[in-house]
């Protein structure tokens, strides 16, 4: 039996309004130092967003930045420099603390012998 691997999750969240610190859960990244594995992925509901704040957000621009963070966990070379670092080094800059619209939970351990299926597992049960 295949022995399970640590790997490091976070939970994206969106902030309408930082100063009343309401989220809502959007997307997940995952990141498996030994299979180099990261990932990231997102799902903006109108619906609930509506439901936290009712002035109008600029839904273009945040998925504009979500599209971003998951450009960045796929590895793909833009003229940012953050593309060109290493896994582990994109995924501590996606997970960093930032006081914005949109955020990342503190970053939580788990294992699996499957990182991409525990990443698809933590998306259901966070974001959906």
């Amino acid at each position: 039996m295949q022995e399970p691997l640590l790997y490091e999750y976070a939970v994206i969240r969106l902030v309408p309004l930082v100063e009343r610190e309401e989220f809502i859960n959007v997307g997940v990244i995952v990141y498996c130092k030994a299979n180099a594995y990261l990932d990231c992925k997102y799902q903006l509901n109108l619906d609930r967003i509506n439901c936290l704040h009712t002035k109008e957000l600029n839904i273009p621009e945040i998925k504009a930045h979500l599209d971003s963070f998951v450009a960045i966990a796929k590895g793909i070379k833009t003229d940012h420099p953050v593309s060109h670092l290493d896994p582990a080094s994109r995924f501590r800059w996606l997970t960093a603390v930032r006081s914005t619209v949109i955020q990342s939970s503190r970053i939580h351990p788990g294992r699996s012998i499957d990182p991409a299926r525990a990443f698809e597992e933590l998306f259901n049960k966070m974001v959906l």
